[in-house]
């Protein structure tokens, strides 16, 4: 009974919400090399859910740990620069580009976030999740180049996202 409840709370807020057409294809970074991807990424667009409402500022730090997980803290900012809100976890390389993200906080839960493509310098990235459900472009520095902008967004569009729905987010 708590499964069905807590199954109708997140359909009421949103979080069961496809953003990319699942009939299409989706595919990871084939060439994806996890020591490059750490470091603290800024989000520079997403698509609305419900953890992230309100958050601006929002940044995602990733370190490689000895056990070969990453570990993962997320921190959301109010718009006048304070923090919000913080969750730390753990991600498992799966496959090339494919992690599966798991917080202590929100227990039998791993969500699969995949980096469907990151650019050479590793300054930008395009993370999906093959469920549609969720989306982000993220940057090194939280103002992003009008071409890495409309590469991200291009790859999105590329594994099925629907664009308009996509949100930009303040710095």
């Amino acid at each position: 009974m708590r499964i069905l409840a807590l199954l109708l709370l997140l359909s009421g807020c949103g979080y069961l919400t496809v953003y990319r057409d699942t009939d299409t294809p989706i595919s990871s970074q084939a060439v994806f090399d996890a020591e490059r991807y750490t470091g603290i990424w800024h989000e520079v667009a997403r698509f609305p859910v419900p953890f992230e409402a309100g958050c601006v500022g929002v940044t995602a730090e990733y370190q490689l740990r000895d056990d070969g997980l990453l570990s993962v803290l997320n921190i959301c900012r109010n718009a006048d620069g304070s923090e919000k809100s913080r969750i730390a976890g753990t991600a498992e390389i799966v496959g090339p580009g494919r992690l599966k993200v798991r917080f202590p906080s929100v227990p039998f839960v791993a969500a699969d976030y995949w980096v469907l493509w990151v650019d050479e310098g590793y300054r930008t990235a395009v993370v999906g999740a093959p469920n549609g459900r969720s989306g982000w472009i993220l940057n090194r520095d939280p103002q992003i180049p009008a071409d890495r902008l409309a590469a991200a967004r291009g790859i999105l569009e590329f594994n099925g996202y629907d664009l308009s729905r996509l949100m930009e987010v303040s710095p």
